[in-house]
């Protein structure tokens, strides 16, 4: 029995993995020269915390067919918004 639960928890976390290796990640300036510029998205929310403002980010980014992303513009406080570039 504990084999089964072992076997299915490592089956669990390398699907886990893979969904986040899937998704849209920051990257900086110098490296967005090497990638081609598919489009720009913005995000607003009240509160949160900045891993929320990556998670919103990541998710949208993903949505429109981007690889990568990075942050041309961000506020934060008791709102944030954040602009990015998205790149391919």
């Amino acid at each position: 029995m504990n084999t089964i639960a072992t076997a299915a928890a490592l089956s669990l976390a390398s699907f886990i993995t893979f969904g986040v290796s899937a998704a849209a990640h920051q990257i900086s300036a110098q490296q967005a020269q090497q990638l081609k510029p598919v489009g720009t998205i913005s995000v607003s929310q009240v509160g949160g915390a900045p891993m929320d403002m990556r998670q919103a980010l990541s998710k949208k980014a993903e949505q429109k067919g981007a690889l990568a992303y990075h942050i041309t513009e961000a506020h934060t406080g008791d709102t944030w918004h954040a602009t990015t570039e998205l790149y391919k």
